[in-house]
């Protein structure tokens, strides 16, 4: 038994020597990782396993609305909420003119028929789908146009903040549809699919030709419209259920309180409106043989 407890003794000296040694070489940056070390030896109350220990110390800030409840949302703030432009032209479409038009617009209507054909009318999983892919393009050319900023040691006009808020924008789109729409697993194998297929071509069709690429956009964003419009008539028909809008749609568009999910579908459509007409605007810059630099970007709306 004595023995017992003397090598018991012995273990725990040789354990604080070691804790020791180590603070004196890291220094005192590593603190809070030694503590964790000693923390580890005692049994500790059910909260504080629960709780983060930062490296650093830095606490997220606490964030409340104005009317002083608390923020429920981690990816965007409420300086970042906005009011959609529902009086935005809906029916504004670009006549293809040359053959970079043609290509672009023929390429997005040959995408149109499989996925009528897959999802029919279910417009939520539609929805799901159609934010997975639109939510590429904007992060590609904002990278791209990054690179070549940092490159060329130039400024890019506002497009990277533009483009990427784009593609932040349509993100948002997707969080939004996931509450009211539950994809099945064949829905989020293609989803899959077509992401890596597509993010891969867009890049190699970016660097090829920048016009060409925000004209396809341009031509897929009017098809969005086109699938909102329809998402609409479905519900206004009851086919599909008004149901209350999820509450971080009431939040990201400032929604009143008691919104349904066909005021959700009115916002989205105007965002792809937007998205339209800033993707054709970069094509017809684009088509003047000038780079987006020269010519500020449409920022503001999100």
């Amino acid at each position: 038994m004595c023995s017992r407890m003397m090598a018991t003794g012995c273990l725990a000296v040789q354990k604080r020597n070691v804790l020791l040694r180590a603070q004196a070489a890291v220094g005192v940056r590593d603190l809070s990782t030694l503590t964790e070390l000693r923390n580890k030896e005692q049994p500790q109350p059910q909260e504080d396993r629960k709780r983060i220990v930062s490296y650093w110390g830095v606490e997220p800030g606490k964030i409340t609305k104005e009317d002083g409840t608390i923020w429920n949302w981690t990816c965007f703030k409420p300086s970042e909420a906005y009011k959609a432009d529902l009086s935005i032209d809906l029916k504004k479409h670009h006549t293809p003119t040359n053959l970079t038009d043609k290509m672009a617009y023929w390429t997005v209507k040959s995408l149109r028929w499989p996925t009528d054909l897959f999802f029919q009318r279910r417009y939520g999983c539609r929805a799901m789908m159609l934010e997975t892919v639109a939510a590429v393009p904007g992060m590609v050319a904002g990278i791209l146009l990054h690179c070549r900023s940092l490159r060329r040691f130039e400024h890019s006009g506002g497009w990277i903040k533009a483009l990427v808020e784009e593609a932040e924008n349509e993100r948002m789109h997707l969080m939004t549809f996931m509450e009211v729409s539950q994809p099945r697993w064949y829905d989020r194998a293609l989803v899959l699919a077509v992401q890596g297929l597509f993010f891969n071509a867009y890049f190699l069709g970016y660097l090829f030709s920048p016009k060409f690429a925000h004209r396809m956009v341009g031509y897929l964003e009017e098809e969005a419209i086109h699938s909102y419009t329809e998402f609409l008539k479905e519900i206004d028909k009851g086919t599909i259920p008004n149901v209350p809008a999820p509450a971080i749609a009431l939040d990201y568009w400032r929604l009143p309180p008691g919104s349904t999910l066909r005021d959700v579908v009115m916002v989205v459509r105007a965002d792809e409106a937007h998205h339209r007409d800033v993707n054709h605007f970069a094509s017809d810059i684009r088509s003047q043989g000038r780079q987006l630099k020269d010519i500020a970007a449409p920022l503001g709306y999100h």
